[in-house]
């Protein structure tokens, strides 16, 4: 952590506006990224950021300076978007249908470099909402299936074939909008 948000830090936990808004638009954008890939609208990740941050001010103090401050700052604005999806939906952790598994091929790499990343948010978003948290939480989040089961309270053996499916379902969709 830089002096620079140490101190940004402690006046924020001394209640001065200004440096709570300067913590909020330094990690507003990368935090709304985060937000989006849970969520199915603008609009609902514009929401779990607001009450991501509200989080992060209120439990600044808990912030004991070991690691990064973003960090701190992405694992309260996911825990938040997981809160809300516990709130808003019940997790759907149905199959999909086989042969719509079996149509679905491999992604090139070469696929990905003609999609923005705007497209590619838009489709993680069209993911049904288990397939989608199991994706951000194992794919970009960087969790195991083993802490996924125990986040979710399912059991490992289902995160694991939700994420296949959900990889499985994202290619198809990324095959198609490069084709199109």
């Amino acid at each position: 952590m830089t002096k620079n948000e140490k101190e940004l830090v402690q006046l924020c936990l001394a209640g001065q506006r200004n440096a709570q808004q300067e913590l909020y638009a330094r990690y507003k954008t990368k935090m709304f990224g985060i937000c989006l890939r849970y969520a199915k609208s603008r609009e609902t990740a514009e929401d779990v950021l607001l009450d991501g941050f509200m989080k992060v001010f209120r439990d600044l103090g808990q912030f004991q300076f070991k690691g990064s401050l973003e960090g701190w700052i992405r694992k309260v604005i996911v825990n938040t978007a997981l809160m809300h999806l516990r709130k808003k939906h019940r997790f759907d952790f149905q199959p999909i249908d086989n042969e719509l598994i079996i149509e679905r091929l491999e992604v090139e790499p070469t696929v990905l470099q003609d999609i923005r990343v705007d497209a590619i948010i838009a489709q993680i978003q069209q993911l049904p909402i288990g397939y989608q948290t199991i994706f951000n939480l194992f794919a970009i989040e960087g969790f195991s299936h083993k802490e996924i089961g125990e986040k979710l309270g399912i059991k490992e053996s289902t995160s694991r074939s939700q994420y296949t499916r959900a990889r499985r379902l994202l290619q198809g969709f990324l095959l198609k909008e490069r084709v199109v």
